[in-house]
């Protein structure tokens, strides 16, 4: 186990939560928030789907004494509607005949005794991103994979990771054939660093971890 590892039953309640990141890449999205958390300030997720991730934001949170904030319209990404791969048909809600994630985020952070720790800002990234304006410790972009979402995640969040805070990014594959949903999370990522205001710390799976050492974005 790595260093900064979350305790048995975060771990459960990760793996038991609806969701697409391995274990491994979750450790280290785990470590990442543990590390930011010494900040002292909010640590922030962009896509919360079902809640499996910010279950690990929300313990390393709670440790530090901060809150992790989770934004997502939880009407599901492009791949998780009906005809896609990655389709649930459980999260559908049977009234509206749309996806609706909500429910099933709630009862994650239940199970998990996490509620306390967690703000859910429901809605769309851009729009809330256009009225935040205070520094955070970590932001991790794990939303929309068309190059459209993916870029305004970051051009809405990544200005506003305090220096020497960590900006995460999921999904970041170098190589077409090896991509599940879209290399636009991997021209993101190379955005960041050649920005020169972010510097690569870790490379777990899909996951890449930077730190913002610069103001340039």
């Amino acid at each position: 186990m790595p260093a900064h590892a979350p305790k048995p039953e975060i771990l459960d309640a990760f793996e038991g939560a609806k969701g697409f990141m391995p274990l491994a890449e979750g450790l280290a999205l785990y470590g990442a928030a543990v590390e930011a958390g010494r900040l002292g300030l909010p640590l922030l997720e962009v896509g919360t789907y079902c809640g499996r991730s910010t279950v690990l934001l929300a313990d390393a949170a709670r440790a530090a004494g901060v809150s992790v904030l989770t934004v997502d319209h939880h009407r599901g990404s492009e791949e998780q509607q009906p005809g896609w791969d990655y389709h649930d048909p459980e999260t559908v809600d049977p009234e509206i005949g749309l996806m609706d994630t909500l429910p099933a985020f709630r009862r994650t952070l239940f199970k998990a005794g996490l509620e306390e720790h967690v703000v859910a800002l429901v809605g769309r990234s851009p729009q809330i991103a256009a009225i935040w304006n205070s520094p955070l410790g970590l932001v991790f972009v794990d939303g929309g994979h068309t190059d459209e979402h993916a870029t305004a995640d970051y051009e809405g969040w990544a200005p506003h990771v305090a220096e020497g805070g960590l900006l995460v990014i999921h999904d970041v594959f170098p190589e077409p054939e090896d991509e599940f949903t879209g290399q636009a999370p991997y021209r993101v990522y190379l955005r960041a660093l050649e920005s020169g205001a972010f510097t690569e710390v870790s490379v777990t799976g899909s996951l890449r971890v930077l730190v913002r050492t610069g103001a340039g974005i």
